[in-house]
């Protein structure tokens, strides 16, 4: 495994292990001796058909969640958003796609909001979190404003109705700040 920094402080790109043979494969996904984060008591997986769309998802308050997210079956254009005010990427957003063919995850630090676009047929993404999921301090920005400027590889796009009901980044900012 090796870490690779991007121009936002603190999220993080792991190059995973990949080892094959003609039985499958074995991909090491988390070493604590690597990416040196070793609080999270909370993991989920999801599954997304081809052209979903979810996100921006983040945690208000004290309940603020880093996330390290792989994607194990798939491909996805994976989206954060920077929430942290005094951050010199305030509102920025940073894209990469995340597949099992590329063994590539994202580590999201506290203070962004998650968001991803599904290609293929079927996506399996699994997540460690640093924090439980609290239904009452959800939130998150809506991935179709047209203030974050992002052309999504799809027009014919799979949302929750949740997701289309979110605030705009002009809301979050007379809102709330930042994160």
């Amino acid at each position: 495994m090796k870490i690779i920094k991007t121009n936002f402080k603190g999220l993080l790109i792991v190059k995973q292990k990949n080892n094959k043979d003609n039985r499958g494969n074995l991909r090491e996904i988390y070493s604590k001796k690597i990416l040196k984060h070793d609080k999270f008591p909370f993991e989920y997986c999801t599954t997304s058909k081809k052209n979903s769309l979810r996100g921006f998802h983040f945690q208000l308050g004290n309940f603020q969640q880093a996330k390290y997210v792989n994607v194990v079956k798939g491909k996805i254009l994976d989206c954060v958003i920077d929430l942290r005010q005094k951050s010199k990427t305030f509102g920025k957003i940073y894209k990469i796609i995340l597949s099992e063919k590329n063994c590539l995850s994202l580590y999201i630090p506290e203070g962004f909001g998650h968001a991803y676009y599904s290609y293929e047929k079927l996506n399996i993404v699994y997540y460690k979190l640093s924090n439980y999921y609290k239904p009452k301090l959800e939130s998150g920005l809506n991935v179709l404003d047209k203030g974050l400027r992002i052309k999504w590889p799809s027009k014919n796009l799979l949302i929750s109705k949740k997701d289309k009901k979110l605030m705009s980044l002009k809301d979050f900012k007379k809102n709330y700040k930042s994160l």
